[in-house]
C-alpha cells in the first residue's frame, strides 16, 4: 500500500542510515552442505548479520549461504547471487538446481552461483507460528467465502494465527524479519565474500527481494536480472488480490488446450472446460472428498496453472471420472509461518472486516475464478502494529542496469504488476515479455528470445536497446 510523500522521504533516509555493509570482508569457510551425499560442486557456509540493522553491534543471527562455483577463473566476473521466490522458500540449493537444469554454460563459468536461506527461513533463523496441520491446509489459509458471513468466520481463524505468530518462541524477531533487512543481509553476503559488487538473478516474490536491493545499494549493484514480477510495492494486499486476476489471465490457455484433448473429457470447447471448473468447485463445496473441499480443489488448480498444463488436466479427468482427487502437497510450518513474517511486516494491510467483506464481493464480481480467496480476510489484518521502518519505495535513482522478463500470462505474478514496477524503475529497466504462460521465464521458459536476452545480459552487460516483446513460440 502507498504511503505519503513524507514516510517516502523517512524511507530513504532511514535507508540511508541503516548500515548494510560490512566495514571489512569477513572470510567465508566453504564446506560441505550436508552430511548426506549430495551435488559435490554445492558448498556451504554461515554467516552472522544483525539482526536490526539500526543497532548493528547488537544481536546477531546466523543465516546460511551455498555457493556453486565458476570453473573458469579466467572467464570468472564475480557473483551471481540468486533466489527462487517465496517468502518462505528456502533458497540453499537453488544454485545446483540452476547448475543442472539449462542455466548456460557461459553464465555458469561467468559467475560463482551464490544461493541462500533468507532470514527467517530454512537453515537461516527459522521461525514459527506453532501451526497446527490442520492450519496448515490450502483450504483453510486460502478460504474461498460465498458470502460475508464467511468472511466473518475467516476472520476468527486469521486472528488465532496472527497471535500464535505474535507469542511463538521466534516472536522476538518479528519486526525484523522483512524484506528490506534481507536485502541488507545480501549486501553483507557481498562484504564477506569480498566482492566489490553483486549480480543478481532472482524470480517471483525474489523481484520484490531484488528491487529493494538495487534500490538500497545502487553502488554495489551489478546486473540486476528480474524474472516474474510483483509490482513495486512488492507482496502487498493488493499483490495478493491480483493473484486472481492471474488466474483469469492464465486460464484460457488451459481451456484451449483441454478442449483440443477430448481424451480428457473435460469438453470440446474453451467454454465448456470453463463451465466444467466451476461444476467441479461447486461439486465439492457441496461434498467434499475428504479434506479436498472446493477451496482446496480452486487453490490446487491456481498452483498447477503455474507450469505444464497436461498434468492439471489429468488430475480434472480423475476427480471428475473417478471421484480421486489430485494430491496435495503438504504445508511446511516453517515455510507458512516465515511467509506471513514476511508479507504481514513489510506493509499494512487492511484492518477491519468490513473493508475485507467489500473487496470479497467485488472480486467475486471481476475475478469469480478465484477472487474471493484473494481478497479474504487472513493474518495480516491482525498483525502486531509495530514496524521497524515504512516500505522501501522503489523509484528510477540508480544506473541502468536492471533487466526484466515476463510471461504475458503468469498467473502468480501478473503482467499488470510487472508493468508497474516498469514504470516505477523508469530509465534504470528494460524489460522483455514473452507471449507464454506459466510462471517464471529464464532459464527453463520455451522462450528462446527471452532466455537469450538474459543470457546476453549476464554474460556482457548489454540488455536490448529498448523494452521487447517476444513472440510465441511452440505451444505446450
Amino acid at each position: 500500500m502507498r504511503r505519503s510523500l513524507s514516510l517516502a522521504v523517512i524511507a530513504i533516509a532511514v535507508a540511508a542510515t541503516l548500515p548494510g555493509v560490512s566495514t571489512a570482508a569477513e572470510t567465508v569457510q566453504w564446506g560441505r552442505c550436508s552430511e548426506k551425499p549430495g551435488p559435490t560442486r554445492l558448498e556451504c557456509a554461515t554467516l552472522e548479520v544483525p539482526l536490526d540493522y539500526r543497532d548493528p553491534d547488537g544481536r546477531q543471527i546466523e543465516i546460511s549461504i551455498s555457493r556453486v562455483a565458476s570453473e573458469k577463473p579466467a572467464q570468472r566476473r564475480g557473483v551471481l547471487l540468486t533466489n527462487p521466490g517465496g517468502p518462505g522458500v528456502t533458497g540453499l540449493g537453488y544454485p545446483a538446481v540452476l547448475a543442472a537444469s539449462g542455466l548456460p554454460q557461459e553464465v555458469q563459468d561467468s559467475y560463482d552461483l551464490i544461493g541462500f536461506d533468507p532470514r527467517g527461513v530454512g537453515r537461516s533463523a527459522p521461525v514459527t507460528c506453532d501451526l497446527t496441520p490442520e492450519q496448515l491446509t490450502r483450504g483453510g489459509l486460502a478460504p474461498y467465502p460465498h458470502n460475508a458471513s464467511d468472511v466473518t468466520r475467516a476472520a476468527g481463524n486469521a486472528r488465532t494465527i496472527a497471535e500464535q505468530c505474535a507469542t511463538s518462541p521466534t516472536s522476538w524477531m518479528l519486526p525484523y524479519i522483512t524484506t528490506a533487512n534481507t536485502a541488507r543481509d545480501m549486501d553483507r553476503i557481498r562484504a564477506a565474500l569480498g566482492e566489490p559488487k553483486l549480480s543478481y538473478l532472482g524470480a517471483s516474490y525474489g523481484t520484490s527481494l531484488g528491487s529493494v536491493y538495487t534500490t538500497l545499494f545502487p553502488g554495489q549493484s551489478d546486473r540486476i536480472v528480474l524474472d516474474s514480477n510483483l509490482g513495486p510495492g512488492g507482496y502487498d494486499y493488493a499483490a495478493n488480490r491480483l493473484f486472481a486476476r492471474g488466474m483469469e489471465d492464465r486460464f484460457p490457455d488451459f481451456a484451449a488446450f483441454a478442449a483440443a484433448h477430448p481424451e480428457y473429457g473435460l469438453g470440446s470447447t474453451p467454454e465448456q472446460v470453463t463451465a466444467k471448473y466451476f461444476e467441479l468447485a461447486k461439486r465439492l463445496d457441496e461434498r467434499p472428498i475428504g479434506s479436498f473441499d472446493g477451496a482446496t480443489f480452486r487453490q490446487i488448480t491456481f498452483e498447477d496453472l503455474y507450469r505444464d498444463l497436461p498434468p492439471l488436466a489429468k488430475a480434472w479427468q480423475a476427480l471428475d471420472q473417478d471421484g480421486t482427487p489430485p494430491p496435495v502437497p503438504p504445508m511446511d510450518e516453517n515455510a507458512t509461518a516465515s511467509r506471513f513474517y514476511v508479507v504481514c511486516g513489510d506493509s499494512r494491510w487492511p484492518g477491519t472486516i468490513a473493508e475485507y467483506q467489500r473487496n470479497v464481493a467485488a472480486d467475486r464480481l471481476q475475478y469469480p475464478m478465484l477472487g474471493p480467496a484473494m481478497a479474504n480476510i487472513g493474518p495480516c489484518a491482525f498483525w502486531p502494529h509495530e514496524r521497524v521502518e515504512p516500505p522501501v519505495r522503489i523509484g528510477d535513482r540508480g544506473p541502468s542496469n536492471v533487466l526484466m522478463v515476463q510471461n504475458e500470462r503468469d498467473p502468480g505474478t501478473p503482467l499488470s504488476g510487472a508493468e508497474k514496477l516498469r514504470r516505477a524503475f523508469g530509465k534504470r529497466a528494460t524489460m522483455v515479455t514473452a507471449d507464454q504462460g506459466g510462471h517464471g521465464v529464464y532459464p527453463l521458459g520455451r522462450s528462446t528470445c527471452a532466455n537469450n536476452a538474459v543470457t546476453k545480459f549476464l554474460t556482457t552487460g548489454h540488455p536490448p536497446t529498448h523494452d521487447l516483446t517476444c513472440a510465441a513460440e511452440p505451444n505446450e
